[in-house]
């Protein structure tokens, strides 16, 4: 029997070498996209637990999408500097970073969309980030604000600061 020569046998064994390197990757570190750490995340009900009679006393909570949906519902004591997919939006979110002690806790979320899609949290956690912020941390709301918040009942406030 004649034997042919697979140019494609060792690129196998690499791409499968490849994927296995991915894969563990992925375990460690989350999604690949998300440029935080799963220790650099909070769930909702932790949060909550984390807010002293629903009011943030010692957390800083940033919300990084649009104002409309800032103005509609958003976490008491929540501000808002803009979304952290323009650059105008991460520029006002640095200016009010810049103020704050490195040694803050600060909470950003959005939950304008499903989280795999939304466009202002990576940038805006990654400017932080560059920012030396010792305790950043993102709220996880995989489907959005109103259905993994809003609709648990957990609290909201409503309109924008005077």
């Amino acid at each position: 029997m004649l034997r042919r020569h697979n140019p494609f046998r060792r690129t196998r064994g690499a791409l499968g070498l490849l994927l296995a390197a991915g894969l563990f990757s992925l375990a460690v570190h989350g999604r690949p996209e998300d440029p935080w750490l799963p220790a650099e995340t909070v769930e909702p009900a932790q949060l909550l637990k984390e807010l002293p009679a629903g009011q943030a006393a010692q957390l800083t909570l940033i919300y990084v999408g649009t104002k409309t949906l800032y103005a509609g519902a958003h976490i008491p004591g929540a501000v808002h500097y803009g979304p952290g997919s323009t650059e105008q939006g991460l520029s006002a979110l640095k200016a009010f970073a810049a103020s704050l002690p490195k040694s803050s806790d600060v909470v950003l979320y959005c939950g304008c969309c499903p989280l795999e899609k939304c466009p202002n949290l990576r940038p805006a956690f990654s400017a932080l980030s560059k920012m030396g912020l010792a305790r950043l941390r993102v709220l996880i709301l995989p489907t959005s604000f109103a259905r993994d918040w809003v609709e648990k009942g957990y609290p909201i406030h409503q309109g924008t600061p005077p």
